[in-house]
């Protein structure tokens, strides 16, 4: 992104944030009784959305070299999982386990984890960006998404993807969730490889999500399922996302 985007955008962000705070000063009590302000603001939020989108276009994010591979890569989130399931498939090196891709499909998938490393593989040395403000550079290898879409036949009517995690926070599955122009991005890969080497539990094995124009809270780990939906507000708390679903952070989360 050159920088004239980035200051174009920066402006508009701006203008954003000082329009917004007039209104709140106005009265926020009053204004978060109203049905229509709350409506506006969810529009205003999916327009921010569209507006990421746009300045991000099609690009690629930046690869880097090996040379410039970080020491150490902090594993973010949940490190183990208490899953029994899970563990046992663990166990045996996950020689049973079997990703499921299902939704609206015209041909729902269970592919072991021997299938996704026979498929073409996509390796890529990217950043990764974490919300809490630190960022690593590592070497992700494994299937681009699309094409794993694609075999499945998804469907017209699919407009998002969700995935599915083997990890809870207490009683509350994880997940997350991506839209179809992300999905299909070349960068978008179900990474088993982490480093040259086969992902460590604390970094997601067996599979993680690498949506590489991000934030890393979107790139989900232990991924067992991949759901295609035309819809996400009406999936657990109806915004797209563990995080999105207890107000943390917003869906779309472009960088």
């Amino acid at each position: 992104m050159n920088g004239k985007i980035i200051l174009h955008r920066r402006r508009l962000l701006g203008s954003l944030a000082v329009a917004g705070g007039g209104l709140l000063l106005s009265g926020c009590d009053a204004l978060n009784d109203s049905d229509a302000f709350r409506g506006a603001l969810g529009t205003a939020e999916g327009w921010n959305d569209g507006a990421q989108r746009w300045l991000a276009g099609d690009g690629l994010a930046r690869e880097y070299r090996a040379a410039d591979m970080s020491p150490l890569f902090r594993a973010n989130g949940n490190v183990r999982v208490e899953n029994a399931v899970y563990r046992a498939s663990a166990a045996q090196r996950f020689a049973n386990w079997a990703l499921v891709v299902d939704g609206l499909v015209a041909r729902p998938l269970r592919l072991p984890l021997s299938a996704l490393q026979q498929m073409p593989q996509r390796a890529q040395i990217t950043r990764h960006d974490c919300v809490e403000g630190w960022s690593a550079i590592g070497k992700w290898q494994g299937p681009q998404l699309g094409p794993i879409l694609q075999l499945a036949g998804i469907l017209p009517a699919a407009r998002y993807i969700v995935f599915h995690c083997a990890d809870r926070f207490g009683s509350t599955p994880y997940y997350e969730s991506i839209g179809l122009d992300d999905a299909m991005h070349p960068q978008t890969i179900l990474a088993w490889m982490m480093n040259d080497a086969p992902l460590r539990e604390a970094h997601g094995a067996p599979l993680r999500l690498r949506v590489e124009r991000q934030l890393g809270y979107k790139h989900a780990k232990f991924v067992m399922r991949v759901e295609a939906r035309d819809r996400i507000d009406n999936l657990y708390g109806g915004r797209g996302g563990y995080w999105e679903d207890a107000g943390e952070y917003g869906w779309y989360a472009g960088i």
